[in-house]
């Protein structure tokens, strides 16, 4: 066990370099923030004094080689913006964003899983066939098309949900969280459900498809053969071996929620990562941008880690080398 730790702990560094790599060299194509940082009306002698104040006269490699310095020290460099450090404006809006992803992601199992194990025991029922259907319809529609649609019912036409914002907050163990404040829960609603829609669609089929899979096995008509009883043998056997690759997509696609959270709350106005990753590409914020690329990084490979971790407590087959 310790073994492996290390070893994925090795490779999860070599990641996260050449990402550093990569999220340096792309930053450099988005444009000049100088061009953001100084009135249009500036003289070159302006110009170049804030090249030199941010750095940017210095030859690519020279600046790879301070930022990958700063870096290892924690120091993300200060917001060309807001005149703060990077990273702390990233840890500042992070509660948010893993407030919003932890309940689409409680969503996303407490929806998909039941639906999609009903599907695949029962594939020719008339309510299985209409599962599937709509989940074809979840994937297919795009997120931002759907929130937009979520707002126009509810918050216009209906008016019993809030179309944007976050509502107050309440310290929750020394973070800010809106869910447990008065009325919290009616904010995250939409913005929740967007962002779970996509991915409830791609569990339900996932999980269709494994218990169909498993269901034919011949443990399973064994098993059967045995006595052993029909709700044993759905969520006691074939339930938990289809678990395997769900897990693997649910963790990859709880990554790519945290990561990717913009479009959402953008459309919701969500004080989180997001928005903010959103307003620094606006304005050529590379500090934010670098940060906020890093730590969603760093989110990918952990989640990453901690599936793999999960694979041998569902099934003891697997052994970790």
């Amino acid at each position: 066990m310790i073994k492996y730790v290390i070893k994925r702990f090795a490779q999860m560094m070599a990641v996260l370099l050449i990402v550093s790599v990569l999220v340096f060299l792309m930053t450099n194509f988005i444009g000049d923030p100088v061009d953001m940082l100084v009135p249009e009306d500036a003289t070159l002698e302006e110009i170049e004094a804030a090249r030199i104040r941010l750095g940017l006269n210095k030859p690519l490699y020279v600046q790879y080689a301070i930022f990958l310095k700063s870096v290892l020290h924690g120091d993300f460099g200060k917001s060309y913006t807001y005149g703060l450090p990077a990273m702390g404006l990233i840890v500042e809006r992070m509660p948010a964003t893993l407030e919003l992803v932890a309940v689409a992601a409680a969503l996303v199992l407490l929806i998909a899983i039941p639906l999609g194990v009903y599907a695949g025991a029962y594939p020719k029922r008339a309510l299985s066939k209409f599962i599937m259907s709509g989940s074809i319809l979840g994937i297919s529609l795009p997120s931002f098309w759907m929130g937009m649609m979520m707002i126009y019912i509810f918050a216009v036409i209906f008016r019993c949900l809030p179309a944007s914002g976050r509502g107050d907050t309440i310290p929750v163990l020394g973070v800010q969280l809106s869910i447990f404040a008065p009325g919290g829960i009616r904010y995250i609603i939409l913005p929740a459900v967007t962002l779970a829609l996509t991915n409830t669609a791609t569990m339900i089929r996932l999980t269709r498809s494994g218990i169909l899979e498993n269901m034919r096995q011949d443990y399973i008509k064994y098993a059967r053969a045995k006595g052993v009883p029909a709700k044993a043998l759905l969520f006691g056997h074939a339930l938990k071996n289809a678990l395997v690759p769900v897990i693997t997509v649910f963790g990859l696609d709880l990554g790519n929620m945290v990561a990717f959270t913009t479009i959402t709350e953008t459309i919701f106005a969500w004080p989180g990562m997001g928005k903010l990753l959103i307003d620094a590409i606006n304005k050529s914020d590379r500090p934010i941008i670098v940060a906020y690329l890093m730590a969603a990084a760093c989110m990918f490979v952990v989640l990453n880690f901690i599936v793999d971790i999960l694979y041998t407590l569902i099934d003891p087959r697997i052994e970790l080398r």
